[in-house]
């Protein structure tokens, strides 16, 4: 009897054993729980339609963020020299600016969105010029758009240097290629469609102005409008407009005090007004050296993201500071649960443009790449004798704050 139910008893558990295995087994091979994010980009992971899986079954593989990632950089500043060395390179045959940016390229093409302020219009019925009234080469333009820019700000203090028909020359060159532009229009139809990018579904407008012309001006009767700070209501209906039709609104401001590292309270002012009324981004420029980074906070609790100056991205100037420019990184997150974007992962890289004695091979570099070497060879260093990349790492975290910085 004691026989037979012990025979009994191991039967009994032998079945609880494989019931707790198999039950171990089913909930080991299902991923699936209410914590999990579950991604399958290529659509052929863990029962995926292109497996026979159930789709509908497959809700939780949706991304809980998007995100979008972008750049944006100061003044493409083409002095003579510089688009003489292209010129060179091109044997006679154009110009060739591949050489002068090959080392920041990768920087540019790796973002979804490049902006850039192009301080020299590009004009296809003048002659190529340098300072004070610049007009460059259309190879420039080319190479900006292979490199992975965008968005180019075309409203700056250089914008009327061929006059009102320089303009419509350069505007008219950029459209020929698709791009998208901000700060000046042909006329009012053109500024009637404020230009707007969408990225993973992401609507981004974009608004550019320019402080001051040099003092030169359009032509009473012209159909161009150039974007000014002086006509604030327009400005300011602009950025709102903006801030209706996209998700967040980006403003390329072309304002300040060239040289100064600090900026004034024009700048300041104007800036927390663009944020009140829709800004989420401003890209400060025209400076021609770096100023801080900032959020500011609006009267309604939103922040904006506020870069005073990006400095250059290239040129041929002549004074240290002036050799050190910005690169300001950032994302667009949205929570695709909430539809709530933010601005993350905001950080700012230093830029050089380097040069050989008598600005010889002009070409720029992320300051992360940039030796000491490359500095003690610098041309600027007939003007600034103190110039290294030392004196360049003090400028980067004396203007930017370290939370800023990579």
């Amino acid at each position: 009897m004691r026989k037979i139910l012990s025979v009994f008893l191991a039967i009994i558990l032998f079945f609880d054993v494989v019931a707790i295995a198999a039950l171990f087994f089913v909930d080991k091979s299902n991923p699936t729980n209410e914590n999990a994010i579950i991604r399958h980009p290529e659509g052929t992971e863990n029962g995926s339609p292109d497996e026979g899986g159930n789709s509908e079954q497959n809700n939780v593989d949706v991304e809980v963020f998007t995100k979008v990632s972008v750049t944006a950089v100061g003044d493409n500043l083409i002095h003579n020299v510089i688009y003489e060395q292209a010129a060179a390179r091109a044997g006679g045959d154009g110009y060739d600016f591949e050489d002068a940016y090959r080392n920041i390229s990768g920087k540019i093409s790796s973002k979804d969105i490049a902006i850039l302020n192009q301080e020299t219009i590009i004009s296809t019925a003048h002659n190529v010029s340098s300072y004070p009234q610049f007009n460059s080469p259309t190879e420039l333009g080319d190479e900006m758009l292979d490199i992975g820019f965008d968005v180019f700000n075309i409203a700056t203090n250089h914008s009327i240097d061929c006059g009102e028909k320089g303009l419509i020359s350069a505007i008219e060159f950029w459209k020929s290629k698709e791009a998208v532009t901000t700060g000046a229009y042909l006329n009012e139809a053109d500024y009637q469609t404020i230009p707007v990018t969408e990225v993973k579904g992401m609507k981004i407008a974009y608004v550019g102005f320019t402080e001051q012309t040099n003092g030169l001006k359009l032509p009473s009767d012209t159909d161009v409008i150039l974007m000014t700070s002086a006509d604030e209501e327009r400005l300011r209906q602009r950025v709102m407009d903006a801030d209706a039709i996209a998700d967040v609104v980006v403003v390329n401001a072309h304002w300040g005090v060239e040289y100064t590292h600090e900026p004034n309270d024009t700048q300041r002012d104007l800036a927390k007004k663009l944020g009140d009324w829709g800004a989420d981004v401003i890209i400060g420029t025209h400076p021609h050296v770096i100023q801080p980074v900032e959020f500011i906070t609006n009267s309604d609790g939103s922040r904006t993201l506020v870069a005073y100056s990006l400095g250059n991205f290239i040129s041929a100037q002549n004074r240290g500071p002036r050799m050190l420019g910005g690169m300001l990184n950032f994302e667009f997150v949205r929570n695709n649960k909430t539809g709530e974007i933010t601005i993350e992962n905001v950080k700012f890289e230093g830029v050089v443009t380097h040069y050989g004695s008598g600005y010889t091979n002009i070409r720029v570099y992320p300051l992360e790449d940039y030796t000491e070497e490359l500095a003690s060879r610098h041309g600027v260093l007939s003007n600034t004798s103190s110039f290294s990349r030392e004196y360049l790492d003090d400028i980067l975290t004396d203007v930017i704050d370290e939370d800023f910085l990579v």
